[in-house]
């Protein structure tokens, strides 16, 4: 900082120094005694140091300022110190400028969100009414003609995905939103397990693959909404991407809830980034259906609500997921 400040006063030294040059040869050409010429040199340094060590220590308080309100990220033009001089005044008055284009610019993008959220919320919500319209047709005719069954399964395991797609929209815009409510409390879960299960079974039956699981027999501090959303999308990857075998749904001490898949599985160099936001891997490039939205969905709601993901492949192959729900049991209303 003492050679910032050296720096940002250059021009005074200098002419400081050329001042001193001058009394210096004005002393010499009139042969004045050396006395004279080191007692007015040693008053003027000591002027000179007193005046720079004072406005050193003004030039240091604003630069500690400054740096403290840029550590704190404090968006507001009133925290700036006063200016003293005119260009400190003009610096100050842009900085107002380009605060206040900020904010302005900050509520027009907000508004603009909230206008888009509004929308695809209320897309979402129309949408689910004609999803249980043709469910509801559709199991119909599935148990009054036997000729279209299968074809009118395969139709209800695609309206289910539609459904869940939609689901995964109101997710999306809901998990950064102020309004989002979480209730945050202990449920059973295999309460939560078994609705999960439950939505998927037949898919697991048409695709003939096995299903293991327990009762877990835990209670867990979170909230059963977005929990079970989580746990859908994990299930609904495992039918995706497994042609033989099944999956197994257990617990492992302490308390992590675990899926494994005899699936596909993911390469090792996919593994670290297998929840970013967008990344589908090399197995997600070849499926070509594969939106790298999923995981990093649930990896955003395990974060917000206290627990921890993570993925591995499985001995054997196939993919094991493991959601940390060892969480601290503190109070809550």
């Amino acid at each position: 900082m003492l050679w910032d400040y050296i720096r940002s006063r250059r021009v005074s030294v200098l002419v400081w120094a050329i001042v001193c040059a001058v009394f210096a040869a004005v002393f010499a050409l009139y042969s004045l005694p050396l006395k004279a010429v080191l007692y007015g040199a040693a008053v003027s340094v000591f002027f000179g140091m007193t005046a720079a060590a004072v406005d050193f220590i003004y030039y240091r308080r604003k630069r500690l300022r400054l740096k403290k309100l840029a550590d704190e990220i404090i968006y507001t033009a009133d925290g700036l110190p006063q200016p003293v001089y005119g260009i400190e005044e003009d610096y100050c008055e842009l900085v107002k400028i380009l605060y206040e284009n900020m904010r302005l610019t900050e509520d027009e993008m907000a508004e603009k969100y909230s206008d888009m959220t509004d929308y695809y919320t209320l897309w979402a919500h129309q949408i689910k009414t004609p999803i249980a319209a043709m469910g509801l047709i559709l199991q119909e005719v599935d148990q009054s003609n036997d000729t279209n069954r299968e074809l009118n399964r395969e139709l209800s395991d695609n309206l289910q995905k539609i459904g869940q797609y939609a689901e995964m929209v109101m997710c999306y815009l809901r998990l950064d939103s102020d309004s989002t409510d979480y209730v945050i409390k202990e449920y059973d879960l295999d309460g939560i397990v078994r609705q999960a299960v439950r939505k998927f079974s037949r898919q697991f039956i048409r695709k003939k693959l096995s299903l293991t699981y327990e009762p877990l027999q835990k209670t867990v501090l979170t909230d059963e909404k977005w929990l079970l959303f989580v746990i859908e999308q994990i299930i609904s990857n495992a039918v995706k991407y497994t042609k033989t075998g099944g999956a197994e749904i257990y617990c492992e001490e302490p308390f992590t809830l675990c899926i494994r898949d005899t699936g596909i599985g993911a390469a090792p160099e996919d593994l670290p980034r297998i929840f970013e936001k967008g990344y589908t891997g090399c197995n997600g490039r070849l499926d070509k259906k594969a939106s790298g939205i999923g995981l990093y969905l649930c990896k955003r709601i395990c974060t917000k609500l206290g627990h921890d993901i993570s993925a591995n492949n499985a001995e054997g192959g196939g993919l094991i997921i493991r959601i940390n729900l060892d969480t601290d049991r503190t109070e809550h209303e």
